[in-house]
């Protein structure tokens, strides 16, 4: 189903700057939020994220983790692991220097369940301070549920369900929609203090089943879509990938039903581990807290009965960077903001985006909101990858937008985007690596992006800067009549190639041709 864009953002998009919106990078509480360094002291990992680029759509600048297992032992001894600590302790030595050589700002860095549970959770956040400078801010489990949730709704800003975030030591679960996030709660189902308990399998099975009834108690069971948050969700997605031979290998937005992650589940007991983490490139470390990750899984879907569990990319690191953004950005459409920047950045004319969409609407006027949106990004990303090699340019468009790090995209809405671009550089498809990619649109869709691609490639050839000054598009999807309107100053400029890009549009909607000429 499409991603939905909040009231919030269709007003935001309606301004002087017409659809597109005044672009977010020019808006000085933007520029503000340019370059921002968050430390995330988990109870498994500790890692530093520095977000760069268009605020309400971040870039990951840089991008580090150390799996360290703070939390290894705590439910046995109270204590956080001795070899956790210094492994913890040297990675935010490390960080600090690289944020220094960075030039950002003071990081923000949070401690979780294992910090604030351990006895000696006060002496090392106290060691990390003297040594380091860093102050750790030890959050507890509902601060965490709201920003795992926060960070959802950086990347969708209207989702509605359930967010499910796993650590190594805690699982929190807090409720979200209209942009808000409202009931949370946290729990002790995190693996690393499931480890060791005793009767194997069946009795991590005994321990998680009362724990979760209580949450649901709580929380109640009547969200239709779980988010699922963290590095063991997204461990078993991958597994899940490789079981269904899934041809897009990103894990935001990947989607399963409550009868995959069944049939992963028992994948995963069936098969060798070593195996599993060889194929998915899964680290030995994360590998260990599958299957108990797996079990706690089971009993969540079991349990809450949701139509469709999420993974989402975006967890507490993101909401971190979510709750130092104003109510205006955090208004914006992350897809827009995301290629606005994009299109500044790397277009060969910046701006000519939004002058092609306006020159092309007209094909594409009856469409809802949420397909717009797709049809205003390809405009603006139209451009952006014109330094590649000609004989690659369509095949690298294509690649760009599958795999880029875009919010607000499910993977069919990736594919729809990636396939128009090809289309906006090359009028066939055939022989390209993408097939299996492509066959997961319908007809339909793959038709309607290639007549967007095809729009695209006419615009752009008709005028480099300005095809909306020039000449005027109407369509009569139920004639099938596409009429072209030639001012006096187009008409040198439609030649024989922008005559055959004419066509092969034309071609693509099965419509009959009209090219008119206006006197003024």
């Amino acid at each position: 189903m499409p991603t939905p864009v909040s009231a919030l953002a269709q007003a935001a998009a309606q301004s002087e700057w017409g659809v597109f919106g005044r672009p977010l990078f020019l808006d000085e509480d933007a520029r503000a939020l340019s370059r921002v360094g968050v430390v995330d002291v988990g109870s498994n990992s500790v890692r530093m994220v520095v977000f760069d680029g268009a605020a309400r759509s971040p870039a990951y600048f840089y991008n580090e983790k150390i799996l360290c297992g703070l939390g290894a032992g705590l439910r046995e001894t109270g204590l956080l692991n001795p070899t956790g600590k210094a492994r913890a302790l040297s990675a935010i030595k490390r960080f600090q220097k690289l944020a220094q050589g960075m030039g950002i700002p003071p990081l923000t860095a949070v401690a979780t369940a294992a910090v604030r549970e351990a006895q000696d959770g006060p002496a090392f956040r106290e060691e990390i301070l003297q040594e380091t400078g860093l102050s750790l801010w030890v959050i507890d489990g509902e601060e965490e549920a709201r920003l795992s949730a926060q960070g959802v709704l950086l990347g969708w800003p209207d989702a509605k369900g359930m967010i499910c975030d796993i650590g190594g030591s805690s699982m929190e679960l807090a409720v979200v929609g209209d942009g808000d996030v409202g009931k949370r709660i946290t729990s002790p189902l995190g693996p690393l203090k499931l480890q060791g308990l005793k009767g194997g399998r069946k009795g991590i099975k005994d321990h998680i089943k009362p724990i979760m009834a209580d949450l649901a108690e709580t929380m109640g069971t009547d969200h239709k879509r779980i988010f699922l948050v963290g590095g063991s969700w997204r461990a078993i997605a991958r597994i899940d990938m490789e079981r269904r031979g899934y041809p897009l290998h990103v894990l935001h937005e990947y989607r399963m039903s409550v009868r995959d992650v069944t049939k992963t589940i028992q994948y995963i007991r069936a098969n060798n581990l070593e195996d599993i983490r060889a194929k998915t490139g899964t680290s030995s470390a994360r590998m260990a807290l599958v299957p108990i990750a797996s079990e706690v899984l089971r009993q969540l879907v079991r349990t809450f009965k949701p139509k469709e569990i999420c993974i989402s990319s975006y967890g507490i690191r993101e909401g971190m960077l979510y709750e130092q953004m104003p109510v205006s950005v955090r208004a914006r459409d992350p897809l827009i903001e995301a290629c606005r920047f994009a299109e500044q950045k790397d277009a060969r004319l910046p701006g000519v985006g939004k002058r092609l969409h306006r020159f092309i609407e007209p094909i594409f006027k009856a469409r809802d909101y949420n397909k717009m949106r797709l049809i205003r990004a390809a405009c603006l990303l139209h451009d952006v990858t014109w330094r590649a090699h000609p004989d690659y340019r369509a095949e690298v468009c294509f690649d760009n937008a599958t795999r880029a790090n875009l919010g607000g995209l499910t993977h069919k809405e990736r594919v729809f985007l990636g396939l128009a671009l090809l289309h906006r550089y090359k009028n066939s498809r055939e022989g390209t690596s993408f097939a299996p990619l492509i066959e997961m649109l319908s007809d339909k869709e793959i038709q309607n992006a290639e007549v967007l691609g095809k729009a695209m490639r006419f615009g752009a050839m008709i005028a480099v800067d300005a095809p909306d000054e020039i000449a005027k598009l109407s369509y009569f999807p139920k004639k099938k009549d596409l009429i072209l309107t030639l001012r006096p100053e187009a008409i040198d400029l439609f030649g024989e190639v922008s005559e055959a890009r004419f066509m092969s549009l034309a071609s693509s909607l099965g419509a009959n041709t009209q090219i008119k000429h206006a006197r003024s």
